[in-house]
């Protein structure tokens, strides 16, 4: 009989088992007990059909979840021109206007609402950065 070996990593090598007269795949209860199930699934579902169509609830929710997959809202985009010269608390006042009005959804006005906060941290910082290099600059010139 050939000896079984394990790699260095201490997992046995692919395709080789630790105990390979252990049990075959398939053979245990779940194995067994979707088999059955397979061999009666084309009457339990007529059945289901049967009872949906009659009016049972519960039975056309798990068809219908089973075969039709879950309806998503889809937002439509939008065309919204901001005033590009307005300040940034403008712009969002704008905004909230505009979902007031019915123009954007909230979740679209939302979004628009963080992406002027984020811009507005990045302008923030682009002139944290000159206020720096300008007193970084002027220091050196003291030196």
């Amino acid at each position: 009989m050939a000896s079984i070996e394990k790699t260095n990593s201490g997992r046995w090598q692919a395709g080789e088992s630790g105990n390979p007269k252990g049990r075959k795949r398939g053979s245990g209860k779940v194995s067994q007990l979707r088999e059955n199930i397979a061999q009666h699934l084309p009457e339990i579902i007529n059945q289901l059909v049967i009872k949906a169509k009659s009016g049972d609830a519960q039975s056309a929710k798990l068809l219908l979840e089973r075969v039709l997959s879950p309806v998503k809202s889809v937002e439509q985009p939008v065309e919204i021109n901001l005033p590009i010269d307005a300040d940034l608390s403008t712009q969002g006042q704008f905004v909230i206007q505009a979902i007031a009005k019915g123009i954007l959804t909230p979740h679209q006005g939302s979004a628009l609402i963080n992406s002027i906060g984020t811009l507005l941290k990045i302008i923030e910082l682009d002139e944290l950065e000159k206020r720096l290099s300008a007193l970084e600059e002027a220091n050196a010139l003291k030196n």
